[in-house]
């Protein structure tokens, strides 16, 4: 490890400095697990993943998955009742960045707002099983009456080989996945096989602890970053970044999501490659560890 990579580790692991800002409370959510074969499919219904942000409304108000108060137009959420409602904010297929954008302005803008959806996919406070929450959230959709309010559509795959043929549809007309939802699963706040997302590739979020700076080409500039993950493992993520992100480089305890192919026996992911900021990923403890400036 070379001197000013392992002056990073160290100041990771001992300097005492604050840990970042958090946002509120983070709102108990339901979580997926990785779809793998061997799934009994004909239990689940089937649904596109959207590639926006998390977006739950709590009765008053909408929040990110990590607890930050989303400020949309007044508009955007009026007449919207108090039953909490999860969804994605969703501007379209391939529009994560400019969906991020409109999102995290703090003055909110008109155009960017008028397109996007809210696409609901669960009722997190009805008691019944999935099945009878799709029929629930479809009706309260109708009953909101709102055209940028929309009912994730469901439907229902009886094979692998099936499953996978919808997939590489999906992939080609510019969607990110598929997801799996019990028919029979209540709406539990816990990551289980319940809730199954489906990929061409496995990704995960890690918390950002140093920049290491970067050689060749990528002299003085960011040439990886220092990572962890909320289980505590700790990684070099150098991959993915286009030039001007290594210019500017995801800030020291933000969050990003990057694609990895398996890991190796010490828990570290094989092949990962930075995919993207994710500012609404739930802020857990990182086993006591505080965060550093960036390495110089």
């Amino acid at each position: 490890m070379k001197r000013r990579e392992l002056m990073a580790w160290l100041c990771v692991t001992a300097c005492g400095l604050p840990t970042a800002a958090r946002a509120g409370d983070a709102p108990a959510l339901m979580l997926a697990n990785v779809y793998r074969p061997g799934v009994p499919l004909v239990e689940y219904w089937l649904s596109e993943k959207y590639d926006g942000l998390r977006g739950f409304w709590d009765g008053q108000r909408l929040i990110t998955r990590g607890g930050e108060v989303i400020v949309a137009p007044a508009w955007f959420t009026e007449g919207w009742p108090a039953e909490p409602m999860d969804g994605e904010l969703w501007m379209g297929r391939g529009l994560f960045e400019e969906t991020l954008s409109a999102v995290r302005r703090q003055t909110p803008r008109e155009d960017a707002w008028l397109r996007i959806r809210f696409m609901v996919f669960d009722l997190p406070a009805h008691p019944g099983p999935f099945i009878e929450r799709i029929q629930a959230y479809q009706g309260l959709v109708r009953k909101i009456d709102r055209a940028w309010v929309r009912a994730v559509p469901q439907e229902r795959v009886v094979s692998h080989a099936e499953l996978m043929v919808r997939l590489d549809r999906m992939v080609k007309d510019g969607g990110e996945g598929l997801m799996l939802h019990r028919g029979d699963s209540l709406y539990r706040t816990v990551r289980s096989d319940d809730l199954l997302k489906v990929k061409t590739h496995e990704d995960a979020e890690a918390r950002v602890l140093a920049h290491l700076p970067g050689q060749g080409r990528h002299a003085a500039r960011m040439g990886a970053l220092l990572v962890q993950t909320p289980q505590g493992v700790r990684f070099r993520l150098g991959t993915g970044f286009t030039d001007a992100q290594r210019e500017q480089p995801p800030a020291v305890g933000q969050w990003v999501t990057y694609r990895f192919r398996g890991v190796n026996p010490s828990g570290v992911p094989r092949f990962a490659s930075f995919m993207r900021l994710r500012p609404d990923a739930p802020p857990p403890p990182l086993a006591g560890q505080a965060f550093t400036q960036s390495a110089k």
